[in-house]
């Protein structure tokens, strides 16, 4: 697979940085529901950006890659984690699901937009 080409449905941090600062919707999925560990909450969440007319592009790591040259998903691991990396998109909220199976759409609003530059 040429890695300078964009893998089908599937895009690193940049590239979903731009699609969801270009009208797509950050997508975060629950795949493991979170459980309290100490101060925090951990448990496994995904994201996706999806367009408006439905078409998705699950978030991978831009690390190394494994010794087949697969593509790893992205996990957050802690609310924090997703927390932090909608923060650093732009996002002003974060709606965390917390239940294995559930979701959540953000999407940037124009004062998002402003308050990020």
């Amino acid at each position: 697979m040429n890695w300078e080409v964009e893998a089908p449905n599937v895009v690193t941090e940049a590239r979903f940085r731009e699609l969801v600062e270009s009208g797509h919707s950050a997508e975060i999925l629950c795949q493991e529901s979170a459980h309290k560990k100490g101060p925090s909450y951990y448990g496994i969440w995904i994201m996706r950006a999806v367009s408006d007319d439905g078409l998705e592009k699950l978030l991978v790591t831009a690390r190394t890659r494994t010794t087949h040259n697969d593509i790893k998903i992205r996990e957050f691991k802690t609310i924090t984690g997703v927390v932090s990396f909608l923060v650093g998109i732009g996002f002003s909220h974060a709606d965390v699901p917390l239940e294995e199976g559930q979701r959540t759409t953000h999407k940037l609003t124009a004062s998002d937009k402003g308050s990020s530059d």
